[in-house]
């Protein structure tokens, strides 16, 4: 069997990489919203994600508000479909 991804083995980041899956892009206060976790917490693992580059994270100015806009890439698109996979072998679906 194929070893679960460590990166994405994660209850947080996984939560976060399933949004991400559900939708083109999501802010940083959806993301705290959803995963009902601290925005400290949530922000260390958006950082992990980006530096193992399974999402962008693009920061702007939206009404002289700071704006932080997380988009999945490529690499953690495939990254989920392998760990799915994966899963479902452990599962035996």
């Amino acid at each position: 069997m194929k070893e679960l991804d460590p990166i994405l083995h994660s209850r947080l980041r996984l939560a976060i990489m399933s949004l991400l899956i559900t939708h083109d892009e999501v802010t940083f206060p959806f993301v705290v919203e959803k995963t009902e976790a601290s925005r400290g917490n949530v922000s260390v693992q958006i950082t992990n994600l980006e530096e193992a580059g399974y999402l962008d994270v693009t920061k702007s100015f939206e009404d002289k508000k700071p704006k932080t806009t997380l988009t999945i890439t490529k690499k953690g698109e495939t990254a989920m479909e392998v760990y799915t996979k994966a899963l479902k072998e452990y599962l035996n679906l």
